[in-house]
Order: structure tokens, then C-alpha cells, then sequence
């Protein structure tokens, strides 16, 4: 199994007539995930490359194609109302790979989703795989090999890194999923440390976290309650100084609660394996 994606996910690419979302569909089809549908407004009744129908809208898609997950491409300003459509049509999950979606845009997202049956993952994410399945996301597949551990992380480049050892040494993954580095993302680590739990395929997990914030400390919490299997983690960032910006957006310390100690005590606290460099992750698993 896997979590999030698998061989039944029928894509529906909305920006797929970009520049970007043309170079990842094409990364996707080949890695063998099923593309059914693009939108991109205006070009709806064209083919992306003779092969993808283009649509105008994702209710129109989703109606003539049975999609039901979407990766958006779309620019920043217009990345909130491209969810919004999506969560509308009933897709799930909904993965948003822009950077850079104003802090209020996103907080309409999160209300607006709030009960709805809809999971959201990122923005500002790599996305989701599931390796030797499905790929929605923009990750280098070939760091990836299908097995047992989970990984989630606020990092895309890490989660590519880590991703990369654990398969050099033999060691596959169930799904890896990048949550995104935003202040406010769609799926925390807690509701991705729940997927994980649930699945009976992950046997294990990596936690890949950040300065800034408190979503490592909720994840410890959660993990003392909830989670059985093995946890490693690794925290970027125990270098940074003070109330300055780190990469991502929601990578800045503004209390003690944002710094990489306070986040490696409180998960180490709840017998999470703590890394304190990426290279260190294969032997904390355990496995």
C-alpha cells in the first residue's frame, strides 16, 4: 500500500500549458502515473502534446475524465482560486507546488477546506510519491525505490537527499511526502505522521523538519500518543541566528520554541531517533 497516491490516482494537471507544468506532466507520464486531463483557461478543447485533453475548467475535466487528484502550476496570485476550483470539483489529493501564495491567501484556503473531505498538500512543496506507483510532484524519481519507510518533510531538496541514501543502501520507501515550507501549509506533520501510522505497508518513518515554527513539537506530541513504529528525524537548521529568514518562508526563529534544539529535545523526549546530519537517517531507522 501507500498513502496519498497510488496506481488508481487519475491526474488532472491544472498549468499543464506552462513552462513548468509542461516539463513535470511529461516527468509524471514517463515515471507511470495516469495524466488524464489539464486546464489551463482559454485552451480548453486543445491537446497538450496530441496526447492530454485540455479543459477550461476542473468541474468540465473532472465530469468528461473521472480525475480525482490535481498538481497546480498555476502563479501565485491566482494559486489560491486553482485550490479552490479543485477542492469545488471533489479532487483529493489536491497538490500545489507554487511558491510564494500570500500568507492571507493561504489562511482562506485552510477555512475554506476546513470539514471538507479534501486533502491539500504543500504549498511550496516537491509533492508526493509513492515510488514504483505514482509520482504527483516534481521530485528526481530515480532517488526513489518502492519499500516499507515513510518520509515526510518541510524540505523538498532534503526529502530528495534523504530519499537518495536510504534507496543507495537498499532501503525503500512507502510514500515520501513534502508538506511544504510556508507558515501555513495544507497537511502538517501530524495529519501526515496519521497516514503513515494507518498504512500497514510503512513500517517505519523519517521525519524531516525545520527552524521556525512549532510543527515539530506537535509532532512529538502526537507521536507519544498515536504513533508505534520507528521514528528518525532530522532538523535543519541548528545554525541559524535569531529572527532571520532561512530559505523558507516559515523557516525563521522568533522564539525558543522555533529553534532546532528545542524541536531535536522534544521529539528525542518521545524516543524519536534524532540525526544530526542527513547522512546519519539510514542508521537511526534502524533497519
Amino acid at each position: 500500500m501507500s498513502i496519498l497516491v497510488d496506481e488508481n490516482t487519475r491526474l488532472l494537471v491544472q498549468g499543464i500549458t506552462g513552462g513548468e507544468g509542461t516539463f513535470h506532466t511529461r516527468a509524471c507520464i514517463e515515471y507511470g502515473t495516469r495524466v488524464v486531463a489539464g486546464v489551463t483557461p482559454g485552451k480548453g478543447g486543445t491537446l497538450w502534446e496530441n496526447t492530454v485533453p485540455v479543459f477550461n475548467t476542473v468541474e468540465q475535466a473532472v465530469k468528461e475524465t473521472g480525475a480525482n487528484a490535481s498538481i497546480i502550476f498555476v502563479p501565485a496570485p491566482l494559486a489560491a482560486d486553482a485550490i479552490f476550483e479543485a477542492a469545488d470539483a471533489g479532487l483529493s489529493p489536491i497538490v500545489c507546488i507554487t511558491e510564494g501564495i500570500p500568507t492571507f491567501d493561504m489562511m482562506a484556503v485552510c477555512h475554506y477546506l476546513r470539514g471538507r473531505n479534501t486533502r491539500l498538500i504543500g504549498p511550496n512543496c516537491p509533492g508526493v510519491i509513492s515510488p514504483g506507483k505514482c509520482k504527483v510532484g516534481i521530485m528526481v524519481a530515480a532517488a526513489f525505490k518502492e519499500g516499507t519507510v515513510g518520509v515526510c518533510s518541510r524540505s523538498g531538496t532534503l526529502t530528495y537527499e534523504v530519499a537518495a541514501m536510504l534507496t543507495e543502501i537498499g532501503i525503500g520507501q512507502s510514500t515520501c511526502v513534502g508538506i511544504g515550507g510556508d507558515p501555513i501549509t495544507g497537511t502538517t506533520f501530524v495529519e501526515a505522521l496519521d497516514l503513515f501510522q494507518q498504512d500497514p505497508a510503512t513500517e517505519a518513518i523519517v521525519l524531516i523538519g525545520e527552524i521556525g515554527g512549532t510543527a515539530e513539537q506537535e509532532a512529538a506530541a502526537f507521536i507519544k500518543e498515536r504513533v508505534t513504529k520507528p521514528v528518525a528525524a532530522f532538523i535543519a537548521g541548528s545554525a541559524a541566528p535569531v529572527g532571520r529568514r532561512m530559505g523558507h518562508a516559515g523557516a525563521i526563529v522568533t522564539g525558543a520554541a522555533g529553534r532546532a534544539e528545542e524541536k531535536k529535545k522534544a521529539l528525542a523526549a518521545v524516543g524519536v531517533r534524532i540525526a544530526e546530519s542527513p547522512a546519519e537517517i539510514p542508521a537511526k531507522i534502524g533497519r
